[in-house]
């Protein structure tokens, strides 16, 4: 007689989680570049922005490589972007999974939002080997907390995306809002300038936004002499909490009647 293995919530969660994720790969590897391309494009830009701006500045900002002042920033706004863009789409594009009752909502937003923090942080290796070949070397006087700081760019980005995506299942048109109001980011969250560029005066215009703050601190992490004037780790751990607080809580109030819709 077979024996009946009985698994656990934890364990059927995690294979569900597991599932969505290998799903989402196979649907990004449909042509010859496959998962690479993932990894070649934004490694690309990188560099090409970086030779760019390293070419008109003398190749040092603020006593930091160019290259690398330019990589931090662009990592970490493109690991946002990346990762709003994939969540907010996450549950209306696994809906018809949702028939098994083992699938839930947050298993689409945790495996997607994984997938993405696992790309970029392929793309940080290859960055770090191909800097290492052209004999540019990063200095990390606290890598531990770059990590830390990644991790809550991906909490951040997870739960803006969870809240896109809860929204967009009742009102359509808030994909159309949240691709408008993602474009300025790019611009406003430090890659291309530092906030010691900006007079003190008008530091209130930009310090609202987290991103900044995450920049500006992770190029602190790695450079200590770069400084940290402006922003605040107490600011970023705020915005972290309560982002993904609101996502949770909105989560847990909507998500029957979302896929419901």
């Amino acid at each position: 007689m077979a024996k009946v293995k009985q698994r656990s919530l934890l364990k059927v969660w995690g294979d569900v989680i597991f599932a969505i994720f290998v799903r989402e790969i196979k649907s990004k590897s449909q042509d010859k570049l496959g998962v690479a391309w993932l990894v070649v494009s934004p490694v690309a830009f990188i560099f090409m922005l970086s030779y760019m701006r390293g070419r008109m500045d003398g190749g040092e900002t603020h006593g930091i490589s160019t290259f690398f002042f330019m990589a931090i920033g662009m990592v970490l706004v493109q690991a946002f972007l990346g990762m709003v863009g994939s969540v907010s789409t996450s549950i209306k594009k696994n809906k018809p999974l949702y028939a098994f009752r083992q699938v839930q909502p947050i298993s689409s937003v945790l495996a997607i939002s994984g997938m993405e923090l696992l790309i970029k942080i392929f793309v940080v290796l290859v960055i770090g080997v191909i800097a290492f070949y052209l004999g540019h070397t990063m200095q990390m006087a606290d890598p531990i907390e770059l990590i830390l700081i990644l991790l809550r760019v991906w909490l951040i980005a997870t739960s803006i995306g969870t809240l896109f995506a809860l929204a967009s299942c009742f009102v359509p048109e808030i994909d159309k809002i949240r691709s408008l109001a993602m474009r300025p980011i790019f611009f406003i969250s430090g890659i291309f300038f530092s906030l010691q560029d900006i007079p003190r005066e008008y530091w209130h215009y930009l310090t609202w936004n987290p991103l900044l703050h995450a920049v500006e601190l992770a190029r602190y992490a790695a450079y200590p002499h770069y400084g940290d004037a402006g922003v605040s780790y107490f600011y970023l751990d705020l915005c972290t909490l309560t982002l993904t607080f609101a996502a949770l809580v909105c989560y847990q109030a909507s998500w029957k009647q979302a896929i419901s819709r």
